[in-house]
């Protein structure tokens, strides 16, 4: 089969694709992975073959320029602010803001490559086109070019959840009223390209994700799971992480997109550094050279780094401290250690609960930590066997599903269900 990859958000996103697209690729398929122009030396690093398409636009600076930095790093626009503020959840609210900054905020990340990206499906004719839930563009050039497509997710299902949660309302609207602004907006293109909108526009045909159940909250669609594994990049073990540390391990880490797509970190690091400076463990913290200096005097006991790559990392430590990125939350799930999240927007709030309900960690908000709650939970995971027994049992439920390669067989059998030539 012909698979093509799409996407177009930041940097991280793409990291959540390439372990699958190998998978497809050692599977005997060929695969290239089309995005902007901008991004092909991540396609190339990690080995794949790139189609450049479109051209090329940072949706984020788009986005702070017209909605305002701060609401821009406060992340996920309205009406998926729905997902973690049920209470807004009222047809008023969801219509008007999907016209509005909903489809908006689409329209930054899918304009730059619809085009070219159905230009070149069209030529290569792919059985298969696999995008992120923010890439549109990778289902209207499927529904343009007759192959079947499927959504990959990079966290918990906020897009087809909320967009379940659309439908029902906009269905119980009387006929002259059910407005759907996105469904408009993805018309236009269907008629253009000469077919007609469906809602797997949204959801795709079925959706891939990398996450065990428990962290998971399913809309009513079809899902094929596999295990995540983790995907760093070039990366490079340094000297100091190729022996085992001498004393208990504590790995900080706040993700890449805090300083490339939100131009800093939303937590008191100095403060959390220096509350557990006199804890006999070693503190390794990963943080942006262009933050370091915010820092001031570090603790004797911490470690500052720019980079250090997480599948190597995480089996050293005792504990791992990071934003509840499900790619973070994934790698250390593995090994098992034992974790506290520091969640600020989009899904980690809800996976930092789905954490702490599994029994493998802690969460608190960063609108809530403290040198003195963060110090507390930390003593509570070094020392409470509790938490290390649910990391177990984590890492069993996670190693339990479908390795990519495994899971190869179920997709093939769905692209051929559901692929129209």
């Amino acid at each position: 089969m012909r698979i093509l990859f799409c996407s177009n958000p930041p940097r991280t996103v793409y990291k959540y694709m390439f372990t699958i697209a190998w998978a497809l690729r050692t599977a005997g398929h060929e695969v290239r992975f089309a995005s902007q122009p901008e991004f092909v030396d991540e396609v190339l690093q990690a080995g794949l073959t790139a189609v450049p398409v479109g051209h090329s636009r940072d949706m984020h600076k788009v986005a702070a320029r017209t909605r305002g930095v701060e609401a821009e790093r406060a992340g996920i626009p309205a009406p998926y602010d729905v997902y973690e503020q049920p209470e807004k959840a009222t047809w008023e609210h969801m219509v008007a803001s999907m016209a509005n900054e909903g489809i908006e905020w689409h329209k930054y990340g899918n304009f730059p490559i619809i085009s070219g990206l159905v230009e070149f499906a069209r030529y290569w004719e792919p059985d298969l086109i696999v995008w992120d839930p923010l890439s549109f563009a990778g289902a209207i050039a499927a529904k343009a070019s007759g192959a079947a497509h499927a959504r990959l997710l990079f966290g918990v299902d906020v897009f087809g959840k909320v967009r379940q949660q659309f439908v029902k309302l906009r269905d119980e609207q009387p006929a002259d009223q059910r407005r759907d602004p996105l469904a408009e907006w993805m018309g236009a293109y269907a008629r253009k390209y000469g077919f007609d909108f469906t809602e797997d526009m949204f959801t795709g045909d079925f959706t891939l994700d990398q996450f065990p159940l428990s962290w998971q909250d399913e809309a009513d669609l079809e899902y094929v799971r596999t295990q995540y594994i983790a995907y760093n990049g070039a990366s490079v073990v340094p000297k100091w992480l190729q022996t085992p540390p001498e004393k208990p391990r504590i790995a900080i880490t706040m993700g890449n997109s805090a300083v490339e797509v939100y131009r800093g970190y939303n937590v008191p690091l100095s403060t959390l550094l220096e509350s557990v400076a006199d804890l006999d463990v070693e503190v390794v913290a990963t943080v942006a050279e262009s933050q370091q200096h915010l820092l001031g005097k570090t603790p004797d006991n911490a470690r500052i780094v720019a980079f250090a790559p997480m599948h190597a990392l995480a089996p050293t430590c005792s504990v791992v401290v990071h934003h509840a990125g499900a790619a973070t939350m994934g790698t250390t799930a593995r090994h098992p250690v034992p974790q506290l999240a520091l969640p600020y927007h989009y899904d980690q709030p809800t996976l930092g609960k789905m954490l702490e309900k599994q029994g493998a960690g802690l969460s608190i908000h960063v609108s809530e930590v403290t040198g003195e709650s963060f110090r507390a939970a930390i003593d509570r995971l070094l020392t409470e066997q509790v938490f290390k027994d649910r990391a177990v049992e984590l890492r069993d439920e996670i190693m339990g599903l479908p390795t990519p390669n495994q899971a190869v067989p179920r997709i093939e059998e769905l692209v051929m269900k559901h692929r129209a030539r």
